[in-house]
């Protein structure tokens, strides 16, 4: 569940509610909570970001039958930065919060390191016990300064790369995921069949959808990005970065970018016009291909292992705001939503890959007939095992954007990639200080 991932988001992923929808629905208040236990019954809100694909699963529909009286009620945000940004504005303001907020990836340092105060320490409900049930990493991110236990990861994001067969085979591509793997075993193989593509390609289609997606399943494989491992921010002078914004810019100026905004509109229908024929997919991205695409696009797509090694884009957690009407409830639902049956439910519906420990073995040999069934959980399990354990900084989304946008001015405004560089150095000077 990107930055990607998503994104993301952020990745991000599926569905959006407007804003002033959130707010209406996730009120908060002691003294409704009160009112609302009055005759047994109980709400509880669910505030997230895309689609983590548990009313698509049934997840929703099963809790409230295994709880007679409880009634989960969902609200969700399209683009990441939105919610990110609603979020804040509530929990500065006290009041408007849901009784489940969720933290993408790119966030829990920030939660962790600077707005524990603001979450509920789920030790007080048990969590504690849960811990050898995630990978040590995912658990350690979401830990507060002593030892408070913020959130529960839902999934995680390891990286492959999807394909459209149809478009390959009439650019003279092979299509052949496992020749395809050999083929594009590094990032210049990669680009080099992508001009190959664009010698060929069918009308009004390129070869990937952003430079800017490209930029972000790279430097998803590096372990420190945008921070090392002391907390020091290094990211303008990580020579793997580096190398990432260069790919990125030779494929924007190798014209091999459909030059889209993830997450836009013109990005979404462009799934079903078949404007791009690759997108570096971490797993969470598979549900949101099938919905964009829909059912005109089962049997034309497939998944391939991913360029240069594994890495890992997105995932995301569940947290329980100190200001949610059902804290104990919340918890009850956070803890069974992210239980190793419930996550391998999740991904064989939508493709969000576990990240409880106990889910992945279940998923081992699951396959997907829309994406011609590839073998989706070999190559994302396979993924997650060799992904390396990223460090994580309070300001990580915040740099990424900046870079996004630095490579979306390269991509579709001409701006010369050193001009470019230098906006993302002041842009993110101008956000984080």
């Amino acid at each position: 569940m990107p930055t990607a991932r998503a994104a993301r988001r952020a990745a991000v992923r599926l569905g959006a509610v407007a804003l002033a929808g959130i707010l209406l629905t996730a009120c908060g208040g002691s003294s409704e909570g009160a009112s609302d236990r009055a005759d047994g019954r109980v709400t509880i809100t669910v505030d997230l970001f895309g689609s983590f694909g548990y009313a698509e699963a049934g997840l929703y529909a099963e809790y409230e039958a295994l709880h007679p009286g409880v009634t989960v009620k969902q609200t969700d945000t399209e683009d990441e930065a939105d919610y990110w940004k609603s979020l804040q504005t509530r929990l500065a303001g006290g009041g408007g919060l849901a009784d489940v907020q969720a933290v993408e990836v790119g966030r829990i340092a920030s939660v962790a390191q600077q707005q524990g105060d603001r979450f509920e320490d789920l030790r007080t409900y048990g969590a504690g016990a849960l811990k050898g049930g995630f990978a040590e990493a995912t658990w350690a991110a979401a830990t507060g300064k002593n030892g408070e236990v913020l959130g529960l990861g839902t999934d995680v994001g390891p990286e492959a790369m999807c394909y459209r067969t149809d478009l390959f085979a009439r650019a003279g591509l092979p299509t052949d995921r496992e020749e395809l793997s050999q083929r594009w075993s590094t990032w210049e193989g990669y680009l080099e069949l992508g001009r190959q593509y664009r010698a060929k390609a069918p009308d009004r289609s390129a070869w990937l959808d952003s430079v800017g997606s490209l930029y972000s399943v790279m430097i998803g494989q590096q372990k420190e990005r945008y921070y090392d491992a002391s907390g020091t921010l290094v990211w303008d002078t990580n020579p793997a970065l580096k190398a990432a914004w260069e790919a990125s810019v030779t494929a924007a100026q190798s014209g091999l970018s459909a030059k889209l905004d993830q997450w836009s509109p013109q990005w979404n229908q462009a799934f079903a016009a078949g404007s791009f024929a690759t997108l570096p997919c971490p797993a969470w991205m598979l549900g949101y291909i099938k919905g964009q695409a829909g059912d005109a696009g089962r049997g034309k797509w497939d998944v391939a292992e991913l360029p240069a090694g594994a890495g890992n884009w997105g995932g995301s957690y569940l947290a329980v705001p100190r200001a949610a009407k059902h804290k104990k409830e919340a918890y009850e639902l956070i803890a069974w939503l992210t239980a190793p049956e419930q996550q391998a439910k999740v991904f064989r519906k939508q493709g969000n890959f576990p990240s409880a420990t106990g889910a992945i073995a279940q998923i081992s040999d699951a396959t997907d007939p829309y994406f011609s069934n590839a073998p989706i959980g070999r190559i994302f399990g396979d993924a997650a095992k060799a992904a390396p354990v990223q460090v994580l900084g309070v300001h990580d989304q915040n740099i990424a954007q900046q870079i996004t946008n630095a490579l979306g001015e390269v991509e579709r405004k001409g701006t010369a990639p050193d001009q470019a560089w230098a906006n993302a150095r002041k842009g993110v000077a101008n956000t984080i200080g």
